[in-house]
């Protein structure tokens, strides 16, 4: 039988003389026609039926819409059409709004989870935020004796909770930190423990940002880190893009981030975001905004901490959407925004607490380095037919 798109024919033939290999349309259907389609903005926190949609959070919300859950028979396979990402569901929930594909199992030998994993097996390209669906469509699966497919499902789901759980360990980590931060600071908002408040420009020695221009992207050349290389606490220089020296001379000159600098994202959906910088070596920056803290007073760390939390974060998104179409955040506004301003000696302790983290969750992202390695090998190994 021919190979999907996405598949190696030569593999597709080795399997093909000990396993069934079968189109899409025997194994799988499309059944997201028909059902309700509930919109993020229409998503509630708390509710009845959960809501799975694209997206990379493996539920989006919630509805109390009775009528809006799935009809289809569990369990159920979500893919998003544009993001390619896979959620496997076994119970009742609502369908996110456009870009998520419903699959049902039609084929009784077929395992479910067998075909999931299947399916996370294929490296469906990335075209951008298009429709993949129609790769999905075209593979073909092979199918080894029912009871094959469950001994393989459950190998990688044994793979797939090792991974889960250190991917959990990390989470916990993170969740001590704000832990702390609040015991030790109170919230930032109220502060009920009634530390000074400053404006930010009176506690930092310089408040700039990036270009506001689009330099040409090399492929070799100075880092170049843009708002969608920052998340909360993490600059992810690995994947950043690169700029010429010539080029990187000239945006450096107005913004110069340094060792325990503050990134600060103060535009667009990413808006509200601050990590620390933990690099010593130069690079360039694109509409992030750079704080320099002067640290008799303020240190780099607790400013992060400041800024990411969840009620600052939102009091900074509503100041940031008055006026505007985009939500942005001017200097002008950053300079002025107050910030509450502990001792310096209650910031360092902190920061120390911190540091102790920031060690075992480099240890527990090297553990989750390995369990993922281990799971994409039993996945490659499961689907050339070498597993069991």
């Amino acid at each position: 039988m021919k190979a999907g798109l996405m598949q190696n024919q030569r593999l597709v033939d080795v399997l093909s003389k000990k396993w069934n290999i079968l189109p899409f349309k025997r194994v799988l259907r499309d059944s997201s026609g028909g059902n309700l389609k509930i919109k993020s903005k229409e998503t509630v926190s708390e509710g009845n039926i959960p809501v799975i949609d694209q997206g990379k959070d493996f539920i989006a919300g919630y509805t109390n819409q009775e009528d809006s859950i799935v009809s289809a028979k569990l369990p159920l396979i979500v893919f998003g059409d544009h993001t390619r990402i896979l959620k496997y569901v076994d119970f009742e929930f609502a369908m996110g709004a456009d870009g998520t594909k419903i699959l049902e199992i039609i084929n009784d030998e077929a395992y479910p989870k067998f075909i999931y994993y299947f399916l996370k097996s294929i490296n469906i390209i990335d075209t951008g935020y298009n429709r993949h669906f129609k790769y999905v469509k075209d593979l073909v699966f092979p199918l080894p004796p029912l009871e094959t497919q469950k001994k393989i499902a459950e190998i990688l789901d044994n793979a797939a909770a090792l991974k889960d759980k250190t991917q959990q360990l990390l989470t916990e980590y993170d969740a001590l930190a704000q832990s702390i931060f609040l015991d030790m600071f109170g919230d930032p908002v109220n502060n009920p423990k009634g530390w000074e408040s400053y404006k930010v420009i009176d506690v930092c020695n310089k408040i700039t940002d990036g270009t506001h221009d689009t330099p040409e992207r090399i492929n070799k050349g100075v880092k170049f880190i843009t708002g969608k290389h920052i998340r909360p606490y993490i600059i992810d220089y690995e994947n950043s893009d690169y700029v010429s020296e010539d080029v990187h001379e000239i945006i450096y000159r107005r913004c110069n981030p340094e060792y325990h600098d503050v990134l600060y994202t103060n535009i667009g959906a990413n808006l509200g975001t601050a990590a620390l910088n933990t690099v010593s070596y130069e690079f360039s920056m694109k509409n992030v905004a750079l704080l320099k803290c002067n640290t008799d007073y303020l240190i780099g760390r607790y400013l992060e901490y400041f800024l990411n939390n969840e009620t600052m974060k939102n009091k900074i998104i509503w100041i940031s959407s008055i006026g505007g179409a985009q939500k942005f955040l001017s200097l002008t506004q950053l300079r002025k925004l107050k910030i509450t301003l502990p001792p310096i000696e209650l910031q360092n302790e902190f920061a120390e607490k911190i540091a102790l983290i920031e060690k075992q969750k480099e240890l527990a992202k090297q553990e989750l380095k390995e369990s993922e390695d281990l799971f994409n090998a039993l996945l490659q190994k499961a689907f050339k037919g070498e597993l069991v």
